[in-house]
């Protein structure tokens, strides 16, 4: 288990920072467009810094700085190669992070002042060194949210010039501790800014990322007993953080490939730089645009791990022709327009490795008991497929924009000596209860995780249910059939509480009539 009270530390520290950030342009314009510059600005810190470490090292040897070297018109060529083939894009020495700073606090002359265009150039300049590269695909758009000609910031190009300005020297104050990959720096910073002014920018943000201690709990699941993945994905990756997670959690953190779809633009930008900001090769990452339900971007690609938090209960057209998908024909229904959330499964199962292929899910309870098209489905996948391992209930309001309980699902290509049953935990009341939101802590997570990898009954927790029991409830995977949490109450004293009332009674008599008596010795 990861120990996460460092990264409270860090993301305590990040929160203030970015505060004071994010009030510089909290009066021009809502914060669901300054925490694209935010963002931006520390993913292109993030660029220029690992372009100046590498650079570094190339170097060393021939005793030249990185400026030197792109000077020197037979080295120029040289270190751009190198740049493009290693990292996947360019920075020039002038348009390094660390240089637009300098020319905002200590330019040379009135001609070496900052701009905004300077910055715009910078960033144009990066993603067009990626043009016709294999590296196309992971940075192309990737700064379309910042847009450094938006009235929001300014009128003019001095006012849009102060207030960038203002932002790129206080990001470059703040330690965003970018050679610990293990720190989520974006999804902490995303999610911080949400915090910061949940007015404005609204419960339905949070969709795009899955709060720290559920996203522990999917990725320990998914990767129990695994060294490395070859392939590992997620179908609605938001800001990558579930994706990312997994990476920690296997034994020697190899992924061969990761797989990612995310339909918001910005959201599938933010992935896509939370996958690079983590050391993840552009070659080793697709991140694809798209809706997963309609457009399958995977292909026939089948994967090791698997991890998701759809959208829970989506609606969709639940077009007919979709049964033509060979991801939703097998159950020969399809779930209905109201609630997606089985399609979302079927996709998973769909893409699930046959030799080891592992899913785990998070779903509103409902999809453990809802019947119509839904209970065909949930048959077809326990009891024809046999691919259902584990069913977990979670707290309630562990989640961002929604206060429901959710339930957590394991499934399994090859489940091995574990064929004949499914496992039921009921970790309703594992969580540290909040003011606005539960969490889940590492001591919950070690608990559920425990109970796993036992796979036998605990009183009032678990319990590892036959076939024939979930075949006796109509395939109904409602925890409470499974998991008997009843607490016996203490019995009640009848006649103390008889006592106890004929008491009150008589307080209450003698009260009445002390009132009384006072009140005719005012003569009212």
């Amino acid at each position: 288990m990861i120990d996460s009270t460092k990264y409270q530390a860090q993301a305590n520290e990040l929160s203030q920072k970015l505060w004071a950030i994010a009030n510089d342009l909290r009066g021009n314009m809502d914060s669901t467009k300054f925490r694209n510059y935010i963002l931006g600005t520390i993913f292109y810190s993030y660029l220029s810094e690992r372009t100046e470490e590498y650079m570094q090292e190339i170097l060393k040897e021939d005793g030249l700085s990185y400026e030197q070297a792109f000077a020197d018109a037979d080295y120029r060529p040289i270190v751009e190669q190198w740049s493009i083939e290693h990292l996947g894009y360019i920075i020039k020495p002038g348009n390094l992070f660390r240089e637009l700073v300098r020319k905002i606090v200590r330019p040379e002359n009135d001609a070496d002042k900052f701009s905004v265009e300077d910055y715009e150039r910078a960033v144009n300049e990066l993603t067009g060194s990626t043009m016709g590269q294999a590296s196309e695909a992971a940075f192309s758009g990737l700064f379309n949210d910042m847009k450094l000609q938006d009235p929001d910031l300014g009128d003019t190009v001095a006012d849009r010039t102060a207030l960038i300005a203002k932002v790129i020297v206080k990001i470059s104050e703040i330690d965003f501790k970018l050679s610990d990959s293990q720190f989520d720096v974006l999804g902490t910073a995303y999610m911080i800014l949400i915090g910061l002014f949940a007015s404005d920018a609204g419960k339905k943000s949070g969709e795009f990322f899955t709060p720290t201690g559920p996203s522990k709990l999917v990725a320990t699941l998914a990767t129990v007993g695994l060294d490395e993945a070859k392939t590992v994905g997620d179908c609605t990756c938001g800001s990558a953080s579930m994706l990312l997670e997994v990476q920690k959690h296997l034994t020697t953190g190899r992924v061969g490939h990761f797989y990612g779809q995310e339909n918001n633009a910005t959201t599938y930008n933010l992935a896509r730089m939370n996958m690079l900001m983590h050391g993840v090769d552009y070659q080793n990452f697709d991140i694809y645009k798209g809706d997963t339900l309609r457009e399958d971007k995977y292909g026939d690609v089948k994967m090791t791990v698997q991890v998701c938090n759809p959208p829970y209960s989506l609606k969709y057209d639940g077009n007919p022709a979709l049964l033509d998908d060979p991801r939703y024909s097998g159950a020969g229904k399809l779930p209905p327009k109201s609630h997606a959330d089985y399609a979302f499964v079927e996709h998973m199962i769909y893409h699930m490795d046959d030799d080891d292929g592992r899913v785990a899910v998070l779903l509103p309870l409902g999809v453990l008991f809802r019947g119509g098209a839904e209970a065909v489905i949930r048959k077809y996948i326990v009891k024809d497929l046999n691919r259902l391992d584990a069913v977990i209930g979670l707290a309630p309001n562990l989640f961002h924009g929604t206060t429901i309980p959710v339930c957590l699902l394991v499934l399994k290509s090859k489940r091995n000596g574990n064929s004949s049953n499914v496992l039921f935990i009921d970790a309703s009341k594992e969580f540290k209860p909040g003011k606005n939101q539960n969490t889940l802590e590492d001591e919950h997570i070690q608990k559920i995780v425990d109970a796993y990898m036992k796979r036998e009954d605990i009183e009032k927790f678990a319990h590892v249910a036959d076939m024939s029991e979930i075949e006796a409830n109509d395939w109904n995977l409602n925890i409470p059939r499974y998991v008997d949490t009843y607490e016996e109450e203490e019995p009640v004293d009848l006649e103390a509480v008889r006592a106890e009332l004929k008491q009150i009674e008589t307080d209450k008599q003698a009260t009445i009539d002390k009132v009384e008596l006072m009140l005719q010795e005012l003569g009212v």
